[in-house]
């Protein structure tokens, strides 16, 4: 019973986010959230326009949280809205761009509009970006351009887990296109990479009876080494008089 909960949990979750992404147009979309709290479900959207999820007045936002309840039969639905810092960093905004961008200026400028996502990408920290455009680009034949820039992972647990990876489509004259975005973010921490870091040599102190006996045997030694003199300048001293005494007879 508690898997079927989470497989229904998760599944809620998916829907929910593929209705938002297909009502939400042009406003940079990354991803949305669902939380369970005792209100109700907080929907938590992603995104690199705000003001254009919420609308004047609060209409946008009040008309998708209506949509939300009736589809998916929640019972207080709370949406909370949070801004992308660096929308060059996300695979979802980035495609969406290439997308608006090809159905703008047509095919023919296809090269420069996924140059200058590569672009933007590096320039923001990324540290690499893979862009896949597929469909009849520019001629009437059906293929697939491959832009591609920097380190990314192909393979691996890596590569699932931590590139970020985005599908979209751009319907064009032509057809439609089909968008595929790859972009590992500059934070992504590698399991083979290795540094090596230099130790300071430990200098281990002796345990504190050696040490007091250490001690001991140095004042000794520094003991000694003074006395030396003093003695000598006791024993030279009867000698010096009998020969002052000697050299004042003569």
């Amino acid at each position: 019973m508690i898997e079927r909960d989470f497989v229904s949990r998760s599944k809620l979750e998916y829907q929910i986010q593929e209705f938002i992404s297909e009502n939400l147009k042009g406003v940079g979309l990354s991803h949305s959230k669902l939380q369970r709290t005792p209100l109700g479900e907080k929907i938590i959207i992603y995104a690199a326009r705000p003001g254009l999820i919420i609308g004047g007045g609060g209409t946008n936002i009040k008309k998708l949280t209506k949509q939300l309840k009736k589809k998916f039969n929640l019972e207080n639905p709370q949406i909370e809205i949070n801004e992308i810092q660096d929308v060059n960093l996300i695979a979802a905004v980035v495609a969406e761009r290439i997308a608006s961008s090809l159905e703008k200026f047509g095919i023919m400028r296809f090269k420069g509009v996924g140059h200058k996502a590569m672009v933007d990408v590096i320039g923001s920290g990324g540290q690499g970006i893979e862009i896949l455009i597929s469909g009849k680009i520019p001629s009437a034949r059906a293929k697939t351009w491959r832009f591609y820039q920097g380190y990314i992972k192909k393979c691996g647990d890596a590569a699932l887990n931590l590139v970020d990876t985005a599908y979209t489509v751009a319907k064009l004259k032509s057809g439609i296109v089909g968008i595929k975005v790859s972009i590992m973010p500059p934070d992504c921490k590698l399991p083979d990479k290795v540094t090596f870091k230099v130790l300071e040599p430990v200098v281990e102190e002796p345990p504190k009876a050696e040490s007091e006996a250490i001690q001991k045997e140095i004042e000794a030694k520094t003991g000694e080494a003074l006395s030396q003199p003093e003695n000598q300048e006791t024993k030279e001293a009867p000698v010096k008089k009998r020969a002052r005494k000697k050299a004042a007879e003569k």
